[in-house]
C-alpha cells in the first residue's frame, strides 16, 4: 500500500498565500504538526511508501519531513500550486499508474488513529471513510448514497439519492482504480479543467462505476478539516483532547 498526501496549497481561506505564510500542514496540534501526524499513524498503521506533495514553502515540508527520519517518504512537486487540488493530484500521477493500491489524502485534516484502521482493514478495494454528523451547507464534501451504494461525490451533489454523509478527505484505491485516476487527473490537464478540486476526477469514476466503490464508517470519532481560522480553534479545543493514537 502507499500513499500519497496532499500538502501543496496556500491555504487562502485561512488566510494564507503570501510567500511567509505557513503551510496548513505544518500547523501544530499538541506540538505536533498535521503532517507529522500523518506521517507516523501512517507507518504505525503499515504504510511506509509515503509520497507528499509539495508546493508552496516546499522547503519547509521537505524539513518537517526530514526531522522525521524515514527514507521511504518522498516528495513531489506541484510547481502550479495556485491552481485547483486537481493538479496536485496530476503532479502525482506516475505514483497512482505504479501499480500498487494508493490511499489518497489530504494534507489538512486533524484525525483519530482509529479512523485510518478502520480503513485499511475494511473489506473494500475503492472506498472512503463517511461520517453521518455532517454540518449543513455546502462547505462539506458529501458523499451521497443511495440503495446503499455510493451513487456521488460533490460539496453540491445533482445525483438523486437517498442520504449522505461526509467524507473525510482519505480515499482508499486498488492499483487498477488508481491508474484509471492518473488518466482521469491527465485529461482534466489537458483539458484546461485545473481549476476544480480533485474530488472532481474522482466523482467522474464513481458515476461511470458505482458498484466499484464502498464506504466504512467514521461516525463517532474525531476529526476535523482545517480551511478557515475558527477549525483551528475547534481543533485544539474539541477535537485533539478526543483523539486516541495508539
Amino acid at each position: 500500500m502507499k500513499a500519497v498526501i496532499l500538502a501543496a496549497g496556500v491555504g487562502r481561506r485561512l488566510g494564507g498565500g503570501d510567500s511567509d505564510s505557513l503551510p496548513k500542514s505544518l500547523l501544530e496540534f499538541g506540538g505536533v504538526s498535521l503532517l507529522r501526524r500523518h506521517l507516523e499513524i501512517l507507518n504505525r498503521s503499515g504504510v511506509a511508501d509515503i509520497t507528499v506533495v509539495v508546493g508552496h514553502r516546499s522547503a519547509s515540508i521537505e524539513g518537517e519531513i526530514a526531522s522525521v527520519g524515514s527514507g521511504l517518504i518522498k516528495t513531489c512537486r506541484n510547481a502550479r500550486y495556485r491552481e485547483g487540488s486537481i493538479v496536485s493530484l496530476w503532479s502525482a500521477r506516475d505514483i497512482l499508474g505504479a501499480g500498487a493500491p494508493v490511499i489518497v489524502m489530504d494534507a489538512d485534516v486533524l484525525y483519530d488513529a482509529r479512523m485510518m484502521r478502520t480503513l485499511l482493514s475494511a473489506p473494500l478495494e475503492n472506498g472512503f471513510l463517511l461520517d453521518r454528523d455532517v454540518e449543513p451547507g455546502d462547505e462539506p464534501m458529501k458523499l451521497c448514497v443511495r440503495d446503499g451504494k455510493i451513487v456521488d461525490l460533490h460539496k453540491r451533489p445533482t445525483i438523486p439519492h437517498d442520504w449522505y454523509g461526509e467524507t473525510v478527505g482519505f480515499t482508499r484505491l486498488s492499483a487498477s482504480m488508481a491508474a484509471k485516476l492518473a488518466e482521469r487527473t491527465d485529461r482534466f490537464v489537458r483539458d484546461g479543467r485545473t481549476n476544480v478540486e480533485y474530488e472532481e476526477a474522482i466523482r467522474e469514476l464513481i458515476v461511470e462505476e458505482p458498484d466499484s466503490f464502498g464506504f466504512v464508517e467514521a461516525t463517532g470519532l474525531p476529526w476535523i478539516e482545517i480551511d478557515f481560522p475558527g477549525d483551528v480553534a475547534r481543533a485544539r479545543e474539541t477535537i485533539l483532547p478526543r483523539l486516541v493514537d495508539d
